[in-house]
């Protein structure tokens, strides 16, 4: 079995080239990484496209009454054919729920032990426009701060520092299907080729839609924004080709154990369970579900519960039954987690349409094998809805981004570095690795932090301890101190994937000295200093 990219040899050749001291000790041994492979692990997300309305998704029965008075149209009712499904009476009060009952999906793969709902996700300071809050979630940001960059996705930032010695496989490290649209969320700082969009296209015949130009590509490429543009095609064009093999391959010598539903997004899944089936090595998928934006006719005229949103939550709640199954029935249950997403929620009180408006926080399901079935958090509180409000619950219980560090660290190996690298909250200059979601995986498939992977430079270790600097996470200036007789340093500062960003002799004076760093790029970096007299030094550098 090819081994995984923990000793990260050709990353780690690299870096021992563009350091100025010895990085050795640094890396893991590989005696110490026996029993870390786990390379066919792969992360699925579900994208609820236009704002899931969580409150009719996932019911507070300790609030029923207030919850029926906010939403006395369009309330799921406790009782009757059509009334709630009641999750886990072994919960505490403040945990009670019952699902809507087109999610009799959910119920059975809840009763497996494979699904864990995390109640009030959200962002500080939520933005409410579709278009705004997909792209603050897809970039790793919040409504307060763009630091993480928006020009780059938290996944592809995630995929090249993580997987960065399979940059250049034969397969894309992720997969998109179900919008005509590639996500900015797979778009890296320096890797834009990591996914690939199936949408609309035979898995088993893949071939690239990128064919305008038409024959062979030009000899020569204009130095000019078109000629950009059309090298941008060309290489799009080649990884696509280079991409459909493997796609076709996987997708052929697939399988699916069980029989999905006739929809839309049940088929995404069932082509994504026979890709992985087939051996495709890519690491993260994505599929999507549109319709949520249930702004008017969320139930049907009659006051039934039966309508749009029952209908949505019905295709998703039997997809991911099946797909839940059909991994285990495949034998690659263990290997894959799932999870759903929206932009955003969907205000308490309902609206004048028989509908619900944009809101702040919504519901995650955490779905597979090596989920810890059951609850985290407590039922949203309901009393923070009133009309000075515009009767929205603003309280977020858990930032999205801790939901996914949890998984990307704790299933998928990444460490620390990786992590703060794809999203850190540089509002309040914390990482989300500090405070994870505690349970939502198995103790049985929670990767040993001594198998987590860093960036080629990391683990951070500080190799003699004579210098510090001031502040971190910094903004511009950087002051460096040290009280060995020093006269000069050199200081190079490395981007978390080993990219040289800063590289320069500089004078001490009365033991100190100050640079500017203003210009570098957000995110966590790697700053060594080695000194005059021999001193030398290696520490992590918060840009925020």
């Amino acid at each position: 079995m090819k081994r995984r990219s923990f000793i990260k040899l050709g990353a780690t050749a690299s870096a021992f080239a563009l350091m100025p001291f010895d990085v050795k000790s640094m890396l893991q041994s590989v005696e110490n990484m026996a029993g870390c492979d786990f390379s066919g692990r792969r992360l699925v997300l579900i994208n609820l496209a236009g704002g899931n309305d969580g409150l009719n998704t996932v019911i507070p029965l300790n609030q029923y009454d207030l919850y029926a008075n906010l939403r006395p149209t369009i309330k799921v009712p406790e009782t009757g054919v059509n009334g709630l499904v009641g999750l886990d009476g072994t919960l505490p009060s403040d945990q009670l729920i019952g699902l809507n009952p087109a999610m009799i999906g959910f119920k059975n793969i809840y009763d497996q032990g494979w699904l864990r709902i995390i109640q009030s996700v959200g962002y500080p300071k939520q933005n409410k426009s579709h278009f705004a809050s997909t792209d603050l979630i897809m970039t790793g940001n919040d409504g307060n701060s763009l630091a993480n960059g928006n020009l780059s996705g938290w996944i592809g930032r995630f995929m090249e520092t993580h997987y960065d010695n399979e940059l250049e496989e034969k397969y894309p490290l992720a997969i998109q299907i179900g919008s005509l649209v590639n996500s900015i969320g797979f778009h890296g700082v320096e890797e834009h080729g990591m996914a690939m969009n199936l949408t609309n296209q035979d898995p088993s015949g893949f071939y690239s839609v990128i064919n305008g130009l038409g024959g062979e590509p030009p000899a020569s490429i204009p130095n000019s924004d078109y000629g950009i543009e059309l090298e941008h095609l060309i290489q799009t064009d080649k990884l696509a080709n280079v991409y459909a093999e493997s796609v076709s391959s996987s997708f052929d010598k697939g399988s699916n154990m069980v029989t999905y539903p006739d929809t839309d997004i049940a088929d995404q899944l069932k082509t994504v369970a026979k890709l992985i089936s087939g051996g495709l090595q890519s690491k993260i998928y994505m599929v999507r579900l549109s319709g949520f934006d249930t702004h008017a006719l969320q139930v049907d005229d009659n006051e039934d519960v039966q309508g749009k949103h029952h209908r949505l939550l019905s295709e998703l709640s039997d997809a991911v039954a099946s797909f839940c199954n059909d991994l285990d029935g495949l034998g690659v249950g263990d290997d894959v987690v799932g999870l759903t997403y929206s932009e955003f929620g969907r205000k308490a009180k309902e609206n004048g349409q028989g509908g619900t408006d944009h809101g702040e926080i919504a519901p995650m399901f955490v779905f597979g094998k090596g989920v810890k079935g059951g609850v985290s958090g407590t039922n949203p509180g309901l009393t923070e809805a009133k009309e000075e409000n515009n009767h929205q619950v603003e309280t977020v219980q858990f930032d999205y981004r801790s939901v996914l560090s949890s998984l990307l660290q704790n299933f998928m190996g990444a460490g620390d570095e990786i992590i703060d690298d794809a999203f850190f909250d540089h509002s309040n200059a914390k990482s989300f690795t500090t405070d994870p979601i505690e349970s939502v995986l198995k103790a049985t498939h929670v990767v040993d932090p001594s198998c987590q992977t860093n960036s080629v430079l990391n683990p951070i270790v500080h190799v003699e301890g004579n210098y510090s600097v001031s502040p971190n996470p910094l903004k511009d200036l950087l002051t460096i101190r040290s009280d060995e007789d020093i006269r000069s340093v050199f200081i190079e500062v490395y981007t978390a994937s080993g990219r040289t960003a800063f590289s320069e002799n500089v004078v001490f004076s009365n033991g100190m000295a100050v640079i500017d760093l203003g210009y570098l790029p957000k995110g966590v970096h790697v700053m060594s200093i080695a000194g005059d007299n021999g001193t030398k030094e290696q520490l992590k550098l918060v840009k925020k």
